[in-house]
């Protein structure tokens, strides 16, 4: 599942915990398999994660909150992450976020709206082929401007489908 797609999982948040728990799984994996379903990590489930894995709400809380990857809430319809490395840099990246920001209305880094959200990377690994970026976790690379705007304006009205 997309993660700019949030889900209403069916059960309890012990319920929801208890899905996702393998033997030996890792904190790390049971965080993702929950965003992975639902979009994001809701705060209902850190108590019965914690207590399944024999940790406090703080440790499940401090993995959660230190890991860029994580979401507290509900991520927005349209999430851009761009790659400001150095091999894009050298490619026009920091041109192209200038153009995105103007073209969404929104800046990078600064949490998000409720359809649009800008996120900084540091390598998608395209190098190569860059600057690159993913909208909603797809990746594109050799990003344009123009390029962008397409892929930009596509996602929203694929979102809106989904509303």
């Amino acid at each position: 599942m997309s993660h700019n797609t949030p889900n209403q999982p069916a059960g309890t948040p012990e319920e929801r915990v208890a899905r996702h728990l393998k033997k030996d799984a890792s904190l790390l994996a049971v965080l993702h398999a929950i965003q992975d379903e639902t979009g994001y990590i809701p705060a209902d489930v850190i108590g019965p994660l914690a207590q399944a894995m024999s940790l406090s709400r703080a440790e499940v809380h401090g993995v959660i909150t230190y890991y860029h990857h994580f979401r507290s809430e509900p991520p927005a319809r349209v999430t851009v992450q761009l790659c400001r490395a150095e091999a894009c840099r050298s490619m026009g990246t920091e041109a192209l976020a200038a153009h995105i920001e103007g073209h969404t209305g929104c800046k990078f880094d600064s949490g998000h709206q409720p359809d649009t959200e800008l996120e900084t990377v540091y390598c998608l690994g395209q190098c190569a082929l860059s600057p690159a970026m993913t909208i909603n976790g797809e990746l594109y690379a050799r990003v344009t401007p123009q390029k962008f705007d397409r892929l930009y304006e596509a996602a929203r009205a694929s979102a809106e489908d989904l509303v």
